[in-house]
């Protein structure tokens, strides 16, 4: 349905809604007699009765836009049938009106309805006690002019308050929604990005080994078998190595639950598979390592990835060099140290791999530097055992 025909529609329904308002109270008029007060100040035919339900019937088409105004323009009606007379159709076509301003006006409008309101109560109370003659009559006057325009505005209110806590769970709903949605996000970005990590610490060290392996297989100028048995065997570790850890992640990633996942993640005590694969690339490594049984989990494995990540590094950029592998265990400090006799050639600071360890070192609390050290390379990073 077009939005025209959806704006002639509803003007359709308030139309009509009009006229049975109007035809209602037509029959209250006519049944009602000449008026609820008898004593009218001024004598008018009876159709100007008519005329003044028409107007008010009429300005209920105001309600959405300006309720307050149609208000304010039916007090001039009600004016002229109280001074003829005041009648049940006059009054509750009025008191519609206030209902409307009430509950469809602005904050400040409907607040200023209620404020005049209690102002009219407590004359009418005030007057009529003064001036009634016995207390039941002020009682039965009390009754019959505070309860028609405090009925609709008691029911507007209501109606009103139950609208606005509507609307405000609605927000509030919305918002929830709004932040699952963003946790959501975060939540897969921070997945992505453990994924990006492990893919580049793990897998592209195992292929950038290989690829320098047999690189250096098919440079070689002289047939050495025992050198290419070295290399080839070291390949094939690597080789599986990926195998093993893409599986490990692909059963991981098709997992419901993680039960179904399996990982076998790679602990520092393997360190000297990384070594052979080293040497293997064209490294010559020295190894000094003290106490790394029984180290925390998380702690293990951040130092197994800064190992395996920097000498990598050492293949790709520093390819020949000499590195000392240090690894230091205090009572409350466990500390890793790569050192290469070479510069680290175009190795980007923010790349890939720096930032990969630099994460992983600050998830366990730890801390990591890693820069250009007498003619050389070195990576350091310290652990705090105990804390993690």
């Amino acid at each position: 349905m077009c939005c025209d025909c959806r704006v002639v529609n509803e003007w359709g329904r308030r139309l009509a809604q009009i006229v049975f308002v109007y035809l209602l109270g037509v029959v209250l008029l006519v049944l009602d007699g000449p008026s609820l007060i008898e004593l009218a100040a001024v004598k008018g035919p009876f159709w100007v009765r008519y005329v003044v339900l028409a107007g008010l019937c009429l300005l209920q088409l105001a309600k959405h836009k300006a309720p307050a105004i149609a208000l304010a323009a039916g007090v001039p009606l009600l004016a002229i049938d109280i001074a003829m007379g005041l009648t049940l159709a006059i009054a509750l076509a009025f008191g519609d009106l206030i209902y409307l301003a009430v509950l469809y006006g602005s904050r400040r409008s409907s607040q200023t309805v209620v404020i005049i309101l209690w102002c009219y109560l407590g004359a009418v109370i005030v007057v009529t006690i003064v001036f009634a003659d016995s207390f039941r009559l002020a009682l039965l006057i009390i009754i019959s002019a505070c309860s028609l325009p405090a009925m609709p505005v008691w029911w507007a209110l209501n109606v009103r308050q139950q609208r606005e806590i509507a609307e405000a769970e609605r927000a509030r709903a919305d918002q929830l929604a709004r932040i699952a949605e963003l946790d959501r996000d975060a939540a897969v970005a921070a997945e992505r990005a453990g994924m990006a990590r492990d893919l580049h610490d793990v897998i592209a060290g195992h292929l950038s080994a290989i690829a320098i392996q047999s690189e250096a297989l098919l440079t070689m100028r002289e047939h050495d078998p025992q050198r290419t048995r070295t290399v080839l065997r070291s390949m094939r570790e690597n080789s599986l190595a990926s195998l093993a850890e893409m599986r490990a992640m692909i059963g991981l990633l098709r997992s419901t639950d993680g039960q179904d996942a399996f990982t076998s993640p790679a602990r520092l005590a393997e360190f000297e598979r990384l070594v052979r694969s080293a040497n293997a690339a064209g490294l010559t490594v020295t190894v000094e390592v003290d106490g790394i049984d029984d180290l925390p989990a998380a702690v293990d494995l951040t130092a197994y990835r800064i190992v395996q990540e920097s000498l990598t590094n050492a293949v790709k950029h520093a390819p020949g060099a000499v590195v000392l592998l240090r690894i230091n265990r205090s009572s409350e400090t466990l500390v890793v140290e790569v050192t290469s006799d070479k510069p680290a050639g175009p190795l980007n600071p923010a790349g890939a791999g720096l930032l990969g360890m630099a994460e992983r070192v600050d998830a366990v609390h730890g801390t990591l530097s890693a820069g250009p050290v007498e003619g050389g390379w070195r990576v350091r990073a310290e652990f705090p055992v105990e804390e993690a």
